[in-house]
């Protein structure tokens, strides 16, 4: 391992391989990153941030030298715009004009609708010499997706499922795409869509460049990074090992079943007027019966699951966002993806069928430097997680209530 540069709280940005004498130093400033790039310069400073994230102190300088990269830090950590702003340096750089191109040069893969059009959002923050991007998943108009695809774009971003079917429809030409980003890797696995990305990725050129972007590092991440990069840098920040963000205060709660809604409803009464709450869940069905249930009691909720029409999650989303309404009850389809900065708490009323999901759930709060807390609801039937959760705990030097499991 070789320590690139040491982070405020705690954070430190490594890298493995190539060699150490291969790996650009890390910068300091968005001044130091771009400043051959002005107008970059000027699109970010309209966003007002002030200083850039470890993980994008890292990845700048190794993109921008064109080396594939593979970046591992939780959510909430600006890994969206590592990948970004080289992208559009990338496209504005490439020798063929745009228009004998071909097709789009720059392609990012996304697990979920959601974080697609979180990205999408994203880049249209940057108005960069006309660059033009598309969002393509399940559930929008296709027949509008098409129409913006034909009228000629940089930059597609889309659901494996998606892309695949307008792939074979002969709508997108990947033999174009020069920069292609994985996001969520770990993700995508998850849900399944491994064959798929293979399928995507016979059809992109071998010597693209390759970005990969996963909260963890589990075999199968390893495996399809081992395949797809050449020579990648990897960045990590924190830690390799799963682990939770520590700016959240983890809280279980050792219940019965029968008492987990009764302990929801304190939870709630007791929100400040400044809080804003995620509630998880394992069904669809309980989603909406406790948001239904809630609303009987006058509480304004919203509810995002799998089964929700695009416009209601869309709706959803808007309204948790601006504070329309302060809670969202989800199942895990809103766990990744979801970039709401001002989450203040996540209740985990159902505990996660895995100690992954757990981790991707926490960090639903505690976003961007922020301070949040979770709170779980830990039964009988959840005993097989304990000991994995324990793990989790006792890095992040965290208690349950009574002090044990």
């Amino acid at each position: 391992m070789v320590s690139l540069c040491h982070f405020a709280a705690g954070e430190e940005a490594t890298t493995d391989t190539p060699p150490s004498d291969e790996i650009p130093d890390p910068v300091r400033s968005f001044e130091e990153a771009f400043f051959k790039y002005p107008d970059i310069l000027t699109t970010v400073r309209a966003q007002g941030f002030t200083e850039p994230s470890p993980i994008q102190c890292q990845a700048w300088p190794v993109l921008l030298q064109g080396k594939d990269l593979i970046g591992i830090a939780q959510t909430g950590t600006g890994k969206t715009l590592a990948f970004l702003l080289p992208a559009l340096i990338h496209i504005d750089n490439q020798p063929v004009p745009r228009s004998e191109r071909g097709g789009p040069n720059v392609l990012v893969l996304a697990p979920t609708r959601e974080l697609a059009l979180q990205i999408e959002m994203e880049v249209k923050k940057y108005d960069y010499h006309d660059i033009k991007c598309v969002c393509l998943y399940g559930g929008g108009s296709r027949k509008d997706q098409v129409d913006i695809v034909l009228k000629g774009v940089e930059i597609v971003i889309a659901t494996p499922g998606r892309l695949n079917d307008l792939c074979v429809a002969g709508y997108i030409n990947l033999s174009s795409i020069t920069y292609l980003i994985l996001d969520e890797a770990d993700r995508m696995l998850d849900m399944g869509f491994e064959p798929q990305i293979r399928k995507v990725l016979l059809d992109v050129r071998p010597d693209r460049q390759t970005v990969m972007t996963s909260a963890t590092w589990p075999e199968g991440v390893r495996r399809l990074a081992k395949s797809y990069t050449k020579g990648a840098v990897q960045v990590y920040v924190g830690t390799l090992d799963l682990a939770a963000v520590h700016t959240v205060k983890q809280t279980v709660e050792i219940i019965p079943e029968e008492t987990k809604r009764e302990r929801l409803l304190e939870i709630i009464r007791n929100m400040s007027t400044d809080d804003k709450v995620m509630v998880f869940v394992g069904k669809k069905l309980l989603a909406d019966d406790i948001s239904s249930d809630l609303s009987l009691q006058g509480i304004s909720v919203q509810c995002m699951h799998g089964d929700r029409e695009q416009s209601e999650r869309v709706q959803a989303l808007e309204d948790i966002k601006t504070g329309y309404v302060r809670i969202l009850i989800a199942t895990d389809v809103a766990a990744r993806g979801i970039d709401i900065e001002d989450i203040t708490l996540v209740v985990n009323f159902d505990f996660p069928r895995n100690i992954e999901e757990y981790v991707h759930r926490v960090g639903r709060t505690g976003r961007a430097g922020r301070s949040g807390e979770a709170i779980s609801l830990f039964t009988r039937s959840d005993w097989a997680q304990a000991k994995d959760l324990i793990k989790i705990l006792e890095e992040a030097e965290q208690v349950t209530v009574d002090g044990r499991l």
